[in-house]
């Protein structure tokens, strides 16, 4: 194995996207959405199973991370039209969270450049209520922060489903003429070429 060859550049692929999944996943539980947390969750299986298969020439592992890839991708792009209010979804329903909580995006109060202030009010001074916060100005608004998440993490799903296809391809090719004695098994030359 080459230290360029398809394998390690998958397998570095897998690591980003886990480190990223996981980055995200720490802010998804900050904000208490449900969905993405669950979905988080499962992606970041998907993918150590991937990289198991990778590493341990499994296909049906890879395989298993290709089929995931594709459904990762597609809600990512979902994300993403859920955050910029396109075909009638919309960023302040309750979609994410799963109608359990009232809770939003960590990054809407927490944002770089974020201020905030709370409303004055004596009856509830003592109190860190996130409904009585309002934010003032960012640098970067909460929605386009998700977005970048999602594009990040498109990025790394179509290169690793790119890679990951040819990883099945070579190690179909493996199986193919593997013999299970621990010999490759070379296929019999023409009768012509023995002169």
């Amino acid at each position: 194995m080459g230290c360029c060859s398809a394998r390690c550049v998958l397998v570095l692929l897998c690591c980003l996207q886990l480190i990223t999944a996981l980055e995200r996943q720490a802010f998804d539980f900050l904000g208490y959405q449900w969905a993405p947390i669950m979905i988080n969750f499962v992606h970041i299986i998907m993918v150590i199973l991937g990289l198991f298969g990778v590493i341990q020439y499994r296909s049906r592992y890879v395989i298993m991370y290709l089929l995931w890839t594709l459904m990762w991708v597609g809600w990512n792009v979902f994300v993403s039209c859920l955050y910029l209010d396109l075909g009638g979804l919309s960023k302040d329903s309750d979609v994410l969270t799963l109608g359990v909580s009232s809770h939003r995006s960590w990054w809407k109060d927490n944002g770089p450049g974020c201020e905030s202030e709370s409303l004055p009010s004596p009856a509830w001074h003592n109190q860190q209520n996130p409904e009585l916060t309002t934010v003032l100005s960012c640098w970067l608004e909460y929605q386009y922060i998700e977005i970048l998440h999602c594009i990040v993490q498109l990025l790394l799903s179509l290169l690793g489903f790119v890679y990951a296809c040819y990883v099945v391809s070579t190690y179909s090719d493996e199986e193919d003429s593997f013999n299970f004695i621990g010999d490759f098994h070379h296929p019999p030359k023409p009768p012509h070429l023995f002169f």
